[in-house]
């Protein structure tokens, strides 16, 4: 399914968003490509779902995304061919303002990085803020998933 993804991303200075926090799911995820405008995905949900994403970067923060469902044994055998570009997180709906927030905790070399994002429909759309954001990263490469797991170094 294609559609178009518009986030802002911010480090998470402490632990009150908990308290509004719902479900959570365990993701491993892999990427298969190393271009610059497109990125190729594998995810394997609480190691019983998996999808295939494809990511198109555009303009500004819009990024065409085509996401499919595939068999979990898929997005295993998947995550084994991207060798050591995988991160482990788990990642937390939390809810503020009418608003719904991904905010993943890493594991791994990540461990204690703590990112929210949200996903908006409009560039413009200005969000209520919680309290617990941090400094804002939107648009820092060093913070995308896929940069992470192909270093695998700490940030710094």
């Amino acid at each position: 399914m294609k559609a178009i993804e518009i986030e802002r991303k911010f480090l998470v200075r402490d632990d009150r968003w908990r308290s509004n926090a719902g479900g959570s799911h365990f993701l491993q995820q892999a990427y298969l490509s190393r271009d610059e405008k497109t990125s190729i995905r594998v995810r394997l949900i609480d190691r019983r779902a998996g999808l295939l994403t494809i990511k198109i970067h555009t303009a500004g923060l819009a990024k065409q995304e085509y996401e499919y469902a595939i068999p979990a044994d898929e997005a295993r055998e998947l995550i084994l061919h991207a060798g050591s570009r995988v991160i482990e997180k788990t990642r937390y709906i939390v809810r503020h303002k009418g608003n719904k927030w991904d905010v993943d905790v890493f594991a791994g070399a990540y461990r204690g990085l703590v990112v929210a994002e949200i996903e908006m429909d409009r560039e413009d759309a200005r969000p209520a803020l919680p309290a617990w954001l941090g400094h804002e990263i939107t648009g820092d490469k060093r913070y995308s998933n896929r940069a992470m797991a192909m270093s695998q170094q700490p940030l710094s």
